[in-house]
């Protein structure tokens, strides 16, 4: 047995194949006995399974939700007792950090110097969310304004909510929905994505040891068909969707037929719009983390890199250089960039999008191909870091979401160019402006319509909002709006005497 494969047989992580949910506060059997099997993306090994659920194991879950949000002792705690059970939880979290980024990583391929963070970054999402609980809490009284009364507002949990997360950050990206979910003081069912079944285990894990009642939290795993179960089951009140935008529009139209409220953050297709006075060794520097983090495989980040005629070669340049030098390798090397596509569906997926490139005249100046591998990895889901220049605006690769490690550079006349193509997309979630004139840059970035924009450099802030416009979704996550979704208000109106 080569070095990759016994590397992975031995590595110590609490889940493989296993046949349970979480459910009312345990692991329960599943009613069903099909199974969804988990592949190493990297090796093309089927590693681990877990049980494709049935509308039994989904009723019995949204059930213990239910039973937990109209009942003791869920219904008595304080959003402030929530808030310590939110620290409780990212402590137990931090302390399976290990277990949790190499599960994520055999998953979904993502670099281990990806999934590291993994578990410090949910941490800082729930203790950044228990520091909201004073919005909770205290009073907001309004008086009317022609001084005949005042009015209460409160802020109730919305309810039981159907969580749905994908696989390239499975961890996150649920986490995101969760920890505000439970400091509004709601019960959740999740539903963690097929390739990407077991990392968020652990999760679960972290959550009874931090004492989360019986119901309150709760994990189904299955296909595509048991998040439609979940988003249209008769006691579920809210449904928060990370994912395409193809299924994000068919829970859009469940949801908008139930008139049930609904957070969906969805596909991008961002820009970062490089300015004539750009400083290019700061472009090289955050250019893999934001136009190219996971292999491509991330939803925010700007693949189309927009350069003034003037400075075109001269970006393309260093483009090239800086994803060329990238190391592609087995994504358990700490010295890894560049990992696998998370499953072969995705792979070949974006095979389509390079001969799409190649056949309508994009040149690729690095990469452009499947990669070739050795030993174990040879049966990996590898594809060449590419970069592709002589790109125009009516290609399908400039303007399709492909979701994998492809970078358009695309050349412009002046400004007015420059936004007008940062804007010639359905999407709207990400951005970027490079420039050395940080005022201007924010004047620019006030231009391009999107739901984030970077300067220079591209981040997630958990106090910000972070949501899309147009084909990118509904609503925010993060911050004090992500925590809004969660809630309903109720206004009590009261005589002044």
């Amino acid at each position: 047995m080569s070095t990759a494969a016994s590397a992975r047989d031995s590595l110590a992580i609490p889940y493989r194949h296993v046949d349970t949910h979480f459910i009312d506060g345990g692991w329960v059997p599943s009613a069903g006995t099909q199974r969804i099997e988990v592949t190493d993306p990297a090796t093309g090994r089927i590693w681990g399974s877990v049980p494709a659920g049935t509308s039994q194991d989904v009723d019995r879950a949204v059930g213990a939700a239910h039973a937990a949000f109209r009942g003791e002792p869920w219904r008595s705690y304080s959003p402030s007792d929530r808030a310590a059970l939110l620290l409780r939880i990212a402590e137990e979290v931090e302390a399976r950090a290990t277990e949790l980024s190499l599960t994520n990583t055999l998953e979904n391929g993502s670099p281990i110097s990806e999934t590291g963070g993994a578990a410090a970054n949910a941490a800082g999402i729930f203790r950044y969310f228990a520091s909201l609980a004073p919005l909770l809490e205290n009073e907001d009284l309004r008086p009317f304004p022609n001084g005949a009364g005042e009015s209460l507002v409160r802020r109730d949990p919305v309810g039981v909510c159907a969580l749905i997360a994908p696989w390239n950050f499975p961890i996150n990206l649920m986490v995101i929905k969760l920890a505000p979910a439970l400091l509004a003081g709601c019960t959740v069912v999740m539903k963690p994505a097929s390739p990407t079944p077991l990392s968020f285990r652990i999760i679960m894990d972290a959550m009874a040891a931090a004492g989360v009642p019986a119901g309150v939290a709760n994990l189904v795993t299955g296909p595509g068909r048991m998040g439609d179960e979940l988003v249209r089951h008769r006691l579920v009140s809210k449904v928060a969707f990370t994912g395409s935008t193809p299924v994000g529009r068919k829970i859009a139209s469940a949801c908008g037929e139930l008139l049930r409220p609904v957070t969906l953050e969805l596909g991008g297709k961002s820009s970062a719009l490089v300015l004539p006075d750009a400083d290019l060794d700061v472009l090289s520097s955050r250019l893999i983390r934001s136009c190219m983090r996971n292999t491509g495989q991330t939803c925010y980040i700007s693949t189309r890199i927009l350069a003034p005629a003037q400075r075109y070669d001269d970006v393309v340049e260093t483009v090239r250089a800086t994803i060329s030098a990238g190391v592609q390798g087995d994504p358990l090397d700490p010295g890894t960039v560049f990992g696998p596509s998370a499953n072969k569906s995705q792979y070949e997926t974006v095979l389509g999008y390079l001969q799409a490139g190649h056949a309508e005249g994009a040149q690729a100046v690095t990469g452009g191909r499947k990669a070739m591998m050795g030993g174990d990895l040879a049966s990996g889901y590898f594809i060449e870091p590419t970069v592709f220049a002589g790109v125009t605006p009516d290609m399908r690769i400039s303007r399709e979401e492909i979701f994998g490690p492809v970078i358009t550079v695309l050349k412009y006349q002046d400004e007015a160019e420059g936004i007008a193509l940062a804007n010639n997309t359905e999407f709207g979630l990400g951005g970027l402006v490079f420039s050395s004139d940080e005022q201007h840059a924010v004047q620019v970035a006030d231009r391009i319509d999107s739901g984030s924009v970077g300067i220079n450099f591209f981040a997630s802030n958990h106090a910000a909002p972070f949501g899309g416009r147009n084909d990118s979704g509904l609503g925010a996550e993060y911050g004090p709006e992500g925590l809004s979704a969660y809630l309903s208000y109720k206004s009590i109106h009261r005589q002044v005497r």
